[in-house]
């Protein structure tokens, strides 16, 4: 619909619609690439110039990243761990306080389903220069039922753009070092990605920014206990996830944090994004198409 100044503005029966029929980052599963192969594996490549890139989803260690000798109980990590959950419990406890931190609410909002979990970003953080500062998570991870901080996602950027990521402890011919960063060169993270930066670095969808090949580096830490790792890139089972309702939200919402899951219906419309991934979709490269 369109207000009294002509300008664009998202309904919750269009984000709806855009949350039943477009596909959310964990599986994009009706978008295609035309003109696309497959390697002798049976990888689906997007072209020449993104030798990595599929439809898929799928990751990579970022250069010099090793979980060899990464422990939950090592100092370091142990250390990181709760300078995180102070963080968390102290500044960004749910999503009232990550919308007043400047939080906005990533591609995968749109996931539902009763373990369903989402990254909120903030671009201030990414666009400034701190790398693992618990104080100044890049993304926050939600848990969507409870409305509550889970953990934190540090990404490893310098005024927006890609750098190479600091290890957690150990120098580089330490084989305890630890320095768990991934990067996603799948379709599902690389378009998510794109469509943070396009939507709150763009001012307009007339200005495309260029499809990434891969994400920059990404580290998960999670504040609740992970039968994996402190690290794990997937969020905790939903068993792990012991933690009570959010308090009711400031903001002018009909949800009820721990009755209702946290997505983009939820939000007030000045929160969510002024585009969704479909209205970007038809002109992104490689010919995606995103069916409602």
């Amino acid at each position: 619909m369109d207000d009294s100044n002509g300008e664009r503005t998202v309904t919750r029966r269009a984000l709806l619609r855009a949350s039943a029929g477009t596909v959310a980052l964990s599986g994009i599963g009706s978008a295609h690439a035309t003109g696309g192969t497959r390697d002798a594996a049976g990888v689906s490549q997007f072209d020449d110039d993104c030798p990595e890139g599929t439809l898929e989803p799928s990751m990579t260690d970022c250069e010099g990243a090793t979980m060899e000798g990464c422990a939950d109980d090592h100092p370091a990590t142990t250390a990181l761990r709760s300078s995180v959950t102070d963080a968390l419990e102290t500044r960004y406890p749910d999503v009232d306080a990550l919308l007043d931190a400047g939080y906005k609410p990533y591609f995968d909002t749109l996931e539902m389903g009763d373990d369903s979990w989402s990254h909120w970003l903030n671009p201030a953080f990414i666009g400034d220069d701190e790398l693992l500062d618990p104080t100044r998570p890049e993304s926050v991870l939600v848990d969507n039922q409870s409305w509550r901080s889970l953990g934190v996602m540090f990404i490893a950027t310098d005024e927006g753009e890609p750098v190479e990521p600091p290890a957690v402890y150990g120098a580089d011919d330490d084989e305890q070092r630890c320095s768990p960063w991934h990067a996603h060169t799948g379709l599902p993270g690389r378009f998510a990605w794109w469509f943070y930066r396009q939507t709150y670095e763009q001012s307009s969808t007339d200005d495309l920014l260029e499809f990434p090949c891969r994400t920059p580096c990404m580290l998960h830490v999670w504040r609740v206990d992970h039968p994996e790792s402190v690290y794990a890139h997937d969020a905790p089972p939903d068993e792990y996830r012991d933690l009570p309702p959010a308090d009711d939200p400031t903001f002018d919402t009909d949800a009820v944090p721990g009755e209702d899951a946290l997505d983009w219906t939820a939000l007030p419309e000045t929160i969510v994004p002024d585009r969704l991934p479909a209205d970007l979709s038809p002109t992104a490269p490689f010919g995606l198409e995103f069916g409602r």
